[in-house]
């Protein structure tokens, strides 16, 4: 069983080289306001892996290739993530466009912050749903088996971005304020681009 954990942990960290804006915002958390507060980001978004995972496992993915499901599902998810990216590109200049994520960022509105980003893409249920089915072909994985490599999927989220977070807390001494304001520009960018690429895909398909 420790072999198929680390046969999870392994593949989800080749799949976290695909470095997305939520992994920027855990390094930029972590320069800005300390390891302990971007920890609590980190927890929020394997949270939503591993829900993420379980209900892929429990065969939901096939709900969310429905076609209408699927569109009302990528509208919602679209706008958050454009509103989210806007804002946090709009707070390097004081400007504050969604009430209440103007707040002094502590361990609690950044996990809610990190869980509502995440949540946002439920397609990404799809995603993991065709990772353990091809996992399932490929390794004839039986359902203990199954569950353990999911751990190992989770557990390289953790490892990962909390690897992340912990590079942005040493180098917070080095970097100036103006490359953290240039980061929060990047990652709201970032995010507002998957938002509107999640928006155009949806008309494409």
């Amino acid at each position: 069983m420790l072999k198929k954990h680390f046969s999870g942990l392994k593949f989800g960290l080749l799949l976290q080289i695909a470095v997305g804006p939520m992994c920027l915002m855990v390094f930029n958390t972590a320069k800005n306001v300390g390891f302990l507060v971007a920890l609590s980001l980190v927890l929020a978004i394997a949270l939503v892996d591993a829900f993420y995972i379980t209900l892929a496992g429990l065969g939901i993915s096939k709900l969310l290739e429905k076609e209408k499901i699927k569109k009302i599902f990528k509208i919602m998810g679209s706008i958050v993530l454009i509103l989210f990216g806007i804002n946090i590109f709009l707070n390097v200049f004081g400007i504050n466009i969604i009430p209440g994520l103007n707040l002094k960022p502590t361990s609690t509105n950044i996990f809610i912050q990190g869980l509502v980003l995440t949540l946002s893409n439920p397609i990404t249920i799809v995603f993991w749903g065709s990772v353990l089915t091809s996992k399932i072909i490929e390794d004839k994985l039986k359902k203990k088996e199954l569950i353990i490599f999911s751990i190992g999927l989770v557990s390289a989220t953790l490892l990962f971005l909390t690897s992340v977070a912990i590079m942005g807390t040493i180098l917070s001494s080095f970097i100036p304020d103006n490359i953290s304001s240039i980061l929060n520009i990047v990652v709201g960018i970032l995010i507002i681009f998957f938002g509107i690429k999640m928006f155009i895909k949806k008309e494409n398909q």
